[in-house]
Parts: C-alpha cells; sequence; structure tokens
C-alpha cells in the first residue's frame, strides 16, 4: 500500500511536465503514486503520460477534465486521493531525490492524529532555500503562525492528511478559475498545527505563465473567487483587526470588480468593511488601471 500521493495538476504543460516526472522516477522511496490531474489541456499532454504510465516505472494515475483552474484541479485530487498523505508538486516543479523518503520517514517517526501533515521548505532549481528556513527550536506550527507570529517568509511546502484535505472544497464561479489555495490551509489551522520539516521537498522554477506571475491578471479576472477568499479570512478566529482590515481593503476591491452592490451586507466584519471602502476604491482603480487590456467573460 502507498503512503503518498504526490499530485500534479497541470493545463498545457506538457512541454516542462518531463522535469517532475524524471525526479519522481529518480526517488530513493517508492511507496507513492503520482497522480496527474489534467485542467483540460489541449496540447500532447494525454499522450506523453500515457507513454510514461506504458514505461511502468512509477504507478501512474491521469485524470482529464474540463478546465476548471487550479484551484478545480486540487478539488479533484483530494476526491480521488486514497493514501494517507499528499503533497502538490506544480507541473513547472520537481521533488529532490530523496524528498518522497524524506516525508514517510519523518512522518513515520513523529506523525499522528492530533497534526494536519508537515511543512518543508522549497528551494529554486539552484539549490537556494525560498525565503528562511524555519526556526529549528520550533517543532510545530500553524501556516498562519509560521509567517505572522515566528517571521518565516517565502513558499514552503505542505504535506497534509489526505483525510483532511477533503474538507473544505474550493467554490467554483462562473467564467472564473481562481480561489486563492491557502483558504483550505487556513480553515486546517483552526484545527490543527502542522510538524516541521526543514528540508528541501520541492525545487521551484516560476515560469512566465504561471499563476504567481500573473497576479494582478488574476485578480481581475477572478474578483468573486478573491472576494470570497478575503471573506473567509476575515472570519478567522485566530486574526487580529489589522489583519481583517487588510482582507477588508481587498474584499471591497474584488466586490466592486464582480459588480456586487451586497457586499457590505455579506461581509463578516462590517464596520471594518466600511472603514476599508476608501482604500478599497483606490485599490479597484489602481487595478483596473493595470489591467486594461483584459478581457473578461461574462
Amino acid at each position: 500500500m502507498k503512503q503518498l500521493t504526490v499530485f500534479t495538476p497541470t493545463y498545457n504543460r506538457a512541454y516542462c511536465l518531463g522535469n517532475c516526472y524524471e525526479s519522481l522516477k529518480r526517488q530513493t522511496s517508492k511507496k507513492f503514486v503520482w497522480l496527474i490531474i489534467d485542467d483540460g489541456s489541449t496540447d500532447h499532454t494525454k499522450e506523453l503520460v500515457n507513454s510514461w504510465i506504458a514505461e511502468n516505472i512509477i504507478p501512474i494515475s491521469y485524470h482529464w477534465q474540463e478546465n476548471q483552474g487550479m484551484h478545480g484541479a486540487h478539488n479533484t485530487a483530494y476526491e480521488l486521493i486514497i493514501t494517507e498523505l499528499n503533497v502538490c508538486i506544480d507541473s513547472d516543479d520537481y521533488m529532490p531525490d530523496d524528498a518522497i523518503e524524506k516525508i514517510i520517514t519523518f512522518w513515520n517517526q513523529y506523525g499522528n492524529d492530533r497534526v494536519g501533515g508537515i511543512i518543508g521548505l522549497d528551494s529554486y532549481t539552484d539549490g537556494r532555500v525560498i525565503g528562511s528556513r524555519m526556526p529549528d527550536q520550533l517543532k510545530s506550527s500553524t501556516l498562519f503562525n509560521l509567517y505572522n507570529l515566528h517571521g518565516v517568509t517565502g513558499d514552503k511546502k505542505l504535506v497534509y492528511r489526505s483525510e483532511l484535505t477533503r474538507n473544505y472544497p474550493y467554490p467554483l464561479f462562473r467564467n472564473e478559475k481562481y480561489v486563492g489555495l491557502a483558504y483550505k490551509y487556513y480553515m486546517l489551522d483552526e484545527q490543527y498545527e502542522m510538524l516541521l520539516m526543514n528540508e528541501v521537498l520541492c525545487c521551484v522554477e516560476y515560469l512566465p505563465d504561471g499563476s504567481t506571475k500573473n497576479m494582478l491578471n488574476q485578480y481581475r479576472r477572478n474578483p468573486q473567487g478573491f472576494a470570497f477568499y478575503r471573506k473567509e479570512l476575515m472570519k478567522l478566529s485566530f486574526v487580529g483587526l489589522l489583519f481583517k482590515f487588510k482582507q477588508s481593503v481587498h474584499y471591497v476591491s474584488s466586490s466592486l470588480m464582480a459588480k456586487n452592490r451586497s457586499f457590505l451586507k455579506e461581509s463578516p466584519c462590517k464596520i471594518v468593511t466600511i472603514t476599508a471602502i476608501p482604500l478599497g476604491i483606490m485599490l479597484y482603480c489602481f487595478v483596473k488601471s493595470k489591467t486594461r487590456s483584459i478581457k473578461i467573460e461574462g
């Protein structure tokens, strides 16, 4: 029985997906399955993956679906995963040769049902850790506290217990393709801390067509998804007033983008949202001015 699912959402990434495949072939532990969620690719991704399945070197499960965006691909992955643990490795990323062995060894030694999973490190392809390492004396933390209380910076790699990631599915909005993935992670923060593992589990390359480098365009194209995300973050029990105010500014901006006149009524923090309206309007105007060329479906 495999213990870990490595899942990879992909959309027209046949040109780079092979790097991930080659890294999984080199893994020193074979206690994993690779689940590929093809989010509506129109390139030769399917043919490429079928050729890898025919090689029969590592177990690969392939699922094609109509394009829903990254969060929709995550929803599908969590529905299909049957292993105890899962980790997302994006289509333009890859794993160090011993990453899976380190995950499984660490979990078998320290894991339990009182924690949500493991937080590990991401690195650039040249080996430099992205952002900062985690405090060596700190054994566990929520994701939120790791960044906001302990001062850790940079993307980190999350390994979750699969029974938990099936909770809090991402909503799908008509004509939109984006909801912040951290929504699920912060919801799980309400209940569980994560074990901290100062080991590189993923090597990251930020490609020009990646969502990270196109965030303003995402903001303009997916206002309902962004408004939902900010609204949910305002509800978190462990955040302070300043954090809620920042979310309210973005909530106002995205609600204006979505032409939602009921945003104040729907806000979980109405007074905070009222005070955020002026800055929200300014942010709305800024995003609109920077994304004038974007064609919005509707």
